[in-house]
This record gives C-alpha cells, sequence and structure tokens, in this order.
C-alpha cells in the first residue's frame, strides 16, 4: 500500500483541504499527516474527511505541531528529556496525535523517541565521508568515541523514553491506534536498533511496533553502523510502516525512491505483502520526481 506524507507541501500551504487535495492530484489514495501539519491546516483536513475526500494511513508525532512550534519539529519536545515539564509536554501533545487519529480514523501514528545528550558525531560522520575520510583512522576513531560515549550517557535517557512509551501505548490500546517506533537518522538518538530489538521485546504486543525509515537507516548503513539487509530480515516480524525515501550516499536523505543507493529489489521482499509505504519526499522534490518514482514502485512492487 502506497501512501504519500504532508512533509513534502504543508509548509506551503494555508488551507489544509487544499494540502489535501494537491497530494490526491498526484494520484495518491492516501495521505499521511505529517510532524509540520500547524493548527490552522487542520479544519480544512477535517472537512475533507468528513466529506469523505481523503483516507489517511498515519499521523506522524506531533501532529498538529504545538502552538508555540512554528515549523516542522518532530524532536520538539522529547520523552527522553531529563525535564520533566518537556516530558510532560511530549506526553501531551501525543495524546493529541492518537485523539486525531482516532477521529481522522487513522490507523497509525509513527514516534520519535528521544536522543542522548551527545555532540553531532553522525554529521560529523557523514562529512567525513564526504570528503573521502571513511576508511580513515580518524574516521574510524570519530565512530568509536561516539559509540563508548553513547553508552556510558544512554541509560536514564532510555528509560525515560520507555516508561513514556508505557503511558503512550496505554492511551493509544483502547482508541484502536497501532504505535510505530521509527528507526533513527543519527546514532545520537533513542533507539538505536540494538536498542530498538530491546524495546520492542518488552512491547511485546500488537499495537506498538517498528516502523522502518528506508532513508534513516541507509545513513548507518553508509556510514558502517549495519548492514540494511541483515537489519530488515531480522526486524520484518516487528514491521508494521515504512518511510519510503532514498539516500545517495553518504548521507543525502529524502530524496525519489531509485535516484539513490537503497538496494529496494533485496529489501522489499523481507517485508509482509500488505506493508504501508510512506513516501516522506523533502519539499525540494518536484512533483514530476513524485510521480515517476510511484509508477516505478507500482510497476515493480505493486500499489
Amino acid at each position: 500500500m502506497l501512501s504519500i506524507s504532508t512533509c513534502w507541501n504543508s509548509s506551503r500551504h494555508t488551507d489544509g483541504q487544499e494540502m489535501c487535495q494537491e497530494l490526491l492530484d498526484l494520484g495518491f489514495q492516501r495521505i499521511e499527516l505529517g510532524h509540520g501539519i500547524r493548527l490552522s491546516l487542520m479544519e480544512g483536513v477535517t472537512k475533507m474527511f468528513k466529506a469523505g475526500k481523503v483516507r489517511f494511513s498515519s499521523l506522524h508525532n506531533f501532529c498538529p505541531l504545538p502552538i508555540e512550534i512554528t515549523r516542522a519539529s518532530p524532536d520538539c519536545y522529547k520523552f527522553s528529556s531529563a525535564e520533566p515539564r518537556e516530558r510532560e509536554r511530549a506526553l501531551k501533545h501525543t495524546f493529541q496525535t492518537i485523539d486525531f487519529a482516532e477521529r481522522l480514523e487513522a490507523p497509525y501514528v509513527v514516534l520519535h523517541l528521544g536522543r542522548t545528550p551527545l555532540d553531532d558525531y553522525t554529521d560529523r560522520l557523514i562529512r567525513m565521508a564526504e570528503v573521502g575520510l571513511h576508511n580513515s583512522r580518524g574516521f574510524v576513531k570519530e565512530k568509536l568515541e561516539c559509540v563508548r560515549k553513547r553508552e556510558e550517557k544512554v541509560g536514564p535517557y532510555l528509560k525515560r523514553a520507555i516508561d513514556a512509551l508505557e503511558q503512550i501505548a496505554a492511551y493509544a490500546e483502547p482508541k484502536g491506534i497501532t504505535l510505530g517506533v521509527e528507526s533513527r537518522h543519527s546514532f545520537e538518538e533513542i533507539p538505536t536498533e540494538r536498542e530498538m530489538l530491546q524495546v520492542l521485546e518488552q512491547f511485546d504486543v500488537p499495537h506498538v511496533g517498528y516502523w522502518h525509515d528506508f532513508g534513516h537507516v541507509q545513513v548507518k548503513h553508509n556510514l558502517g553502523f549495519l548492514d540494511h539487509v541483515e537489519w530488515m530480515a531480522k526486524i520484518a516480524p516487528r514491521l508494521i510502516g515504512c518511510h519510503l525515501h532514498d539516500t545517495k550516499w553518504p548521507g543525502r536523505d529524502h530524496m525519489a525512491p531509485f535516484t539513490g543507493d537503497v538496494e529496494y529489489g533485496k529489501l522489499i521482499p523481507l517485508l509482509p505483502r500488505d506493508t504501508l509505504y510512506v513516501l516522506e519526499m523533502s519539499p525540494r522534490r518536484t512533483s514530476e520526481e513524485i510521480t515517476t518514482a510511484a509508477a516505478e514502485w507500482t510497476k515493480r512492487f505493486g500499489a
């Protein structure tokens, strides 16, 4: 099943109906409301839904954005934060996202769980790789330092994220909403793939699962943190949906599928046939790039 995220066009619209209609006009039947949906867009979105003109595959937390946040920011409040007030805000707005998902009959809510208090090692590694230093001693030293420091610091941050997920899962279950814990772009973020397995083992319930982001995982593959195909084979039984975009080596993501390095031909056969794929395109992608990618996807893997 192929859907598309409003992350491509929400920043360009002031009317939710027009935003949705633009995506429907590209040929999509389902839409994910992304993490850039301002509250002012929700009136038009709701009108479109009530009129039976649109179906929503999923919502990406936080949706709508907290009123004090002016641009797309899925990590504006973190469940892992050491500040209780920030964690309270994160929970409040997540519950609101789940309420909207229930109202709009969207079965999934996608979550980011937080991050550790590290510098941006991943970005530095990407910059080193861009200039050909990915096989250098300096690159290896930087990566090992990142792993070591993260292991030293992650404990309380991961615990707070898991504690929050327990509350969110309890809130979502009676509303019929399934939570997708998303794979992250940066090694500093929570969870890593090893931690993802721990989280999903702890939440071994149908309404909590794994949300695979092809671009994010490909960046980690490019930097040598994991093997994309091996990870997919291991995590596939808990997968509930995917964000679909491509990555040009080493770290330029949110490209149109089939324009980068992601080996879809090896990855897609590992997944269930009814998997939800949500095109998560950069606003810089053209409508022609999107429709071309969608047509090629349908040709190779079906609608």
